[in-house]
């Protein structure tokens, strides 16, 4: 929990408890996590009054990913994060506030996790190195890697005469349904710099992992760690525990543990197996009703399609801080 000014962390804390880190992200993922922001920007908004204030809600990413948006259990979390977010509500109404709820993209239902740098691999572009038996990206001696982000992945290849390497080497695999060059990634908006020098695009149904190890045994010690900064891509599966570990849940326990006596702990619980994953995003959605969503208690706010890259300058707006 960071805060500034510094003493505003111990007042929320002391008021709150210390913010339940492992219902944020990792299998025990769940609507605590939410409640505790709601709460502290209730505290925040009865307090400090600030000009504008946002809150991030994380709820709907977690049951829609592991089950995918059509299932019973995402129109649960639906639910319960709408009776959650009705006192927050309530407190912006009473203050004459504009209220504006906004989701960056729509989770659509996914069931083919393509392994990407599995293909780079084999066709020997991507480089490992081992230790202790384990392998790990080598990125600086790789001609081609990919970072992978749900049903995105961008293709960073070290010189221009393995470019045309790198596109044979995914051509063919199945669930791409783009591999966007110069002129796509133009035509597309993404002709960022750090882009990568080629962007796969998944097929509506499919998702791109981040894994590159060929053999399970060699998979890297960050591999079954709710470990966002070591893997070298986006990793759903750390939503789940891994139902082939028969102590999966007493490792779970015991790391939890360990945490609160301000012990070193290693929480090795997630599975190597993706397919569970029934939810995504990334590609651009097919309708309105697949995509992302901006609302507003201000009518007329806004009379059609709002741009991601207009809604700064509409918040602050409605602000009156523009």
């Amino acid at each position: 929990c960071y805060t500034r000014q510094p003493a505003l962390h111990d007042e929320l804390t002391e008021k709150l408890g210390t913010f339940p880190l492992f219902h944020f992200w990792g299998p025990g993922a769940d609507l605590v996590s939410s409640q505790w922001i709601i709460d502290a920007t209730r505290h925040i908004l009865g307090t400090r009054h600030p000009d504008l204030a946002l809150c991030y809600l994380p709820h709907l990413d977690y049951d829609l990913q592991r089950y995918g948006p059509d299932d019973p259990r995402a129109f649960r979390a639906a639910a319960d994060l709408d009776r959650a977010v009705a006192p927050l509500l309530d407190d912006a109404r009473r203050e004459g506030r504009t209220v504006v709820a906004l989701s960056e993209y729509g989770i659509t239902r996914v069931d083919r996790p393509v392994d990407i740098n599995r293909a780079l691999r084999r066709a020997g572009l991507l480089e490992v190195h081992t230790q202790d038996g384990m392998e790990y990206l080598d990125p600086m001696t790789s001609r081609a890697f990919a970072v992978a982000d749900h049903q995105i992945a961008h293709i960073y290849v070290r010189r221009p005469e393995d470019l045309e390497a790198a596109r044979e080497a995914l051509a063919g695999l199945p669930g791409i349904e783009q591999l966007l060059d110069d002129e796509g990634k133009k035509a597309q908006g993404l002709d960022h710099p750090r882009s990568g020098e080629l962007v796969a695009v998944a097929e509506p149904d499919a998702w791109f992992t981040y894994y590159y190890w060929l053999d399970d045994d060699r998979a890297p010690d960050f591999a079954q760690l709710v470990e966002i900064h070591r893997k070298p891509g986006y990793d759903p599966v750390e939503l789940f525990m891994d139902p082939q570990d028969p102590y999966v849940r007493v490792k779970a326990v015991t790391a939890v543990a360990r945490k609160k006596l301000g012990m070193r702990y290693r929480m090795a619980v997630v599975p190597l197996d993706p397919s569970p994953i029934r939810g995504s995003h990334g590609r651009l959605p097919p309708s309105d009703e697949e995509g992302p969503l901006i609302l507003c208690s201000t009518p007329h706010a806004f009379t059609g399609p709002v741009r991601a890259t207009e809604v700064k300058s509409l918040l602050l707006t409605l602000a009156g801080l523009a």
